[in-house]
């Protein structure tokens, strides 16, 4: 009895220590992901039916709790900028205007959300769909890169109320996993007149209601499954996140200052056919 309880034990320990090397690598995934025009929500869900994770304790709750890090990541960083227009919004017509132009691109996705949100987790978070979307979210990227675009705006700040509308519009395209909640607002103000540095900042400008708002729904709908979590796991996953959306977040502005979205293009049609080959033939 001794010896099976010792091996029950150690059994234990090793589960234990596998989940929590899971929870770290998604926390990565999420992190690194999240602020890219790559597709978090397509990597993870990769990651897990790929590697055959599945829907267990790194299933829906999990995803909804790691991905708190990363949008605390971005708050952090843009904190003094948030509490600059906070203190500034009703004497500063600009911050005023900026704010309303936020909410205003923020609300597309806050109403088709809310009213699809069954369709869409029911019939969209499919692995196939996640692959087709990454390829060719990647040959959209290298068409945009190709275009002998005329930017007209240079500051995220100073777009046209009509403009963050449109940006909002197609934000709602990433609602389909593996289009890039990042890659569809990049690419909207671009194609607006936005260069890539402004589009790229009002994509994390977005993010912030935008993000707050899915955890909040998501936490909500499934708040059931979210007291059976394993806060180890958790806690592992969520600093991971934090760290590298943090990392993300500090670099992919001067990054795309200097270099084409060509990398994230050529990675998302990597991704997406190694996933199809790996659901397809092996």
């Amino acid at each position: 009895m001794d010896i099976i309880a010792i091996k029950t034990a150690i059994v234990g320990m090793t589960m234990a220590h596998i989940d929590l090397i899971k929870a770290a690598v998604l926390g990565i995934v999420e992190g690194l992901t999240e602020y890219l025009p790559v597709s978090s929500t397509g990597h993870l869900l990769l990651m897990e039916q790929l590697l055959g994770w599945g829907d267990d304790a790194f299933g829906k709750s999990f995803a909804i709790l790691i991905q708190l890090g990363a949008i605390l990541a971005l708050l952090t960083i843009y904190f003094g900028r948030l509490w600059a227009l906070a203190k500034n919004m009703f004497t500063d017509w600009a911050a005023t205007r900026f704010i309303i132009g936020v909410l205003i691109a923020f609300l597309p996705a806050a109403v088709i959300g809310a009213l699809a949100y069954h369709v869409i987790k029911e019939t969209l978070f499919d692995v196939r769909i996640v692959c087709i979307s990454l390829i060719v979210g990647g040959f959209i990227l290298l068409g945009v890169d190709r275009l002998n675009l005329k930017p007209r705006y240079h500051e995220s700040t100073g777009f046209p109320l009509p403009m963050y509308f449109g940006i909002g519009m197609i934000q709602c395209l990433s609602m389909v996993p593996g289009v890039s909640r990042a890659g569809a607002t990049i690419v909207g103000a671009m194609m607006f007149g936005a260069d890539r540095r402004s589009a790229a900042e009002f994509s994390f400008w977005l993010a912030m209601p935008t993000m707050v708002g899915a955890f909040a729904y998501e936490a909500f709908k499934n708040r059931a499954d979210l007291a059976h979590g394993d806060l180890t796991a958790v806690a592992v996953g969520f600093v991971f996140s934090f760290i590298f959306g943090w990392i993300v977040v500090k670099t992919f502005l001067r990054y795309v200052q200097r270099h084409t979205f060509a990398l994230f293009a050529w990675w998302r049609i990597v991704v997406g056919a190694l996933g199809i080959y790996a659901i397809y033939f092996m």
